[in-house]
């Protein structure tokens, strides 16, 4: 029979095993750690073998100042604890990617990943021949294709760019750098399903492509967005003063909350209550997928945007916020002027003043949401099938096309 001094005992003898077991561990790794050590050495050796151009670049490699690499890592020095990371302005390592402080950042990169889908997945077969029938479209119907695939063919390819050229280098925080990059992939297959919905249905390219240059209404939207970007894109251009981090917050107020957040309704509308109609069906899967993508973009724009708030109160005076209000009620109006322009009269069963309303709506959830005051009291949804649309849940798309199933997104809110 066991007592409980022989269990002690045996315990004790356990557990000095285990100890014994890591530290021989140890040793040899540490034997290993050397032995690679002297092999890495003797493998910069110049040899008889070696060539003119081998050998130079071993003798160059024996200036190699690793101190002077490291240092341009921030913090590579230390382990970065959770405290130490910030949205702007961090000093820590950024190349650290764990531990996570924003795990909201972390899970919407993963429900990206898993939202994942290609353009050439969707079939084009149907609208090729509606778009060839010169009776299968009307001329309204026509114009809202056109006008819609010229804008987003730019639009996106404009996030894409401030994504890459500006706000990635800025945001100090690995995780939220985590889920930037995955945007910008997205955009890029934004950009991609537009291009492949264009040369499906034969468009003429040039005019499509330019219709940021060569249509008011477009081009206002387009240059609304890049007047927020001039400032930050420029390479000199770093945080770290009042004025440069608001110039920052200013450029995510621009892009998630108003180019993303506003500029993109009006037209998404439009396509998907033509897909609701069974015309332009392949094009309105298309544009369903891409909403959902922007719609977490848009979340995630909106957090980041309020962490910024809550870690540098100092930058959200009342100056910043009438100027964050009047970007989002700006943005309204073109998007407003951007409806009048696309349908001049009613189509779809729908018509401008509905979608102003529709516009105001959204305006007042993007106001809230970075904590402003609402500016159209009283507006309400006249098109909640949109937000039917952007359920992320299992379902069967209503194109009837095939069965639709996105892996993670339970937990995201939408509009």
């Amino acid at each position: 029979m066991l007592s409980w001094d022989e269990f002690d005992k045996d315990d004790g003898e356990e557990a000095a095993k285990g100890a014994t077991a890591t530290q021989a561990a140890a040793a040899g790794i540490d034997k290993l750690d050397n032995a690679g050590g002297v092999a890495a050495l003797e493998a910069r050796a110049v040899t008889a073998d070696d060539s003119e151009a081998v050998k130079r670049a071993k003798a160059a490699l024996d200036q190699l100042d690793i101190a002077e690499g490291l240092a341009e890592l921030e913090g590579s020095a230390a382990r970065v604890a959770v405290d130490e990371k910030r949205m702007i302005n961090c000093r820590a390592d950024l190349n650290q990617l764990v531990p996570f402080k924003y795990d909201w950042a972390w899970q919407k990169y993963l429900d990206g990943c898993a939202n994942h889908w290609m353009p050439q997945e969707v079939n084009m077969t149907a609208d090729i021949a509606l778009w060839k029938n010169p009776e299968g479209l009307t001329d309204d119907e026509r114009r809202i294709v056109m006008r819609n695939l010229g804008f987003f063919s730019t639009a996106d390819s404009l996030v894409a760019n401030n994504l890459a050229l500006a706000v990635y280098r800025l945001i100090t925080n690995p995780e939220c750098r985590q889920y930037i990059l995955r945007q910008a992939f997205e955009e890029a297959i934004h950009t991609h399903a537009y291009q492949y919905c264009i040369e499906s249905l034969g468009m003429d390219e040039g005019e499509i492509f330019n219709m940021y240059h060569e249509i008011p209404s477009v081009a206002k939207k387009a240059a609304w967005g890049l007047s927020y970007t001039r400032a930050i894109s420029d390479p000199e251009f770093n945080t770290g003063t009042v004025e440069t981090d608001k110039e920052l917050l200013r450029n995510l107020i621009a892009y998630y909350c108003v180019l993303e957040g506003i500029f993109f309704y009006c037209g998404f509308t439009q396509i998907l209550s033509m897909g609701r109609r069974n015309k332009m069906t392949g094009v309105a899967e298309q544009f369903q997928y891409i909403l959902r993508d922007e719609s977490m973009h848009l979340n995630f724009g909106i957090d980041v945007i309020n962490q910024i708030k809550i870690e540098n109160p100092h930058l959200w005076d009342a100056e910043m916020k009438e100027e964050a209000s009047q970007m989002i009620l700006q943005g309204t109006q073109l998007e407003i002027e951007y409806a009048r322009d696309t349908m001049p009269r009613g189509v779809l069963g729908m018509n401008a003043a509905m979608m102003e309303d529709y516009l105001k709506f959204i305006a007042n959830r993007r106001l809230s949401q970075i904590g402003l005051k609402e500016e159209y009291p009283g507006t309400t949804n006249p098109f909640p099938w949109m937000s039917e649309i952007m359920d992320l849940k299992k379902e069967k798309n209503f194109f009837e096309t095939r069965v639709i199933e996105y892996q993670t997104g339970g937990a995201l809110s939408w509009d």
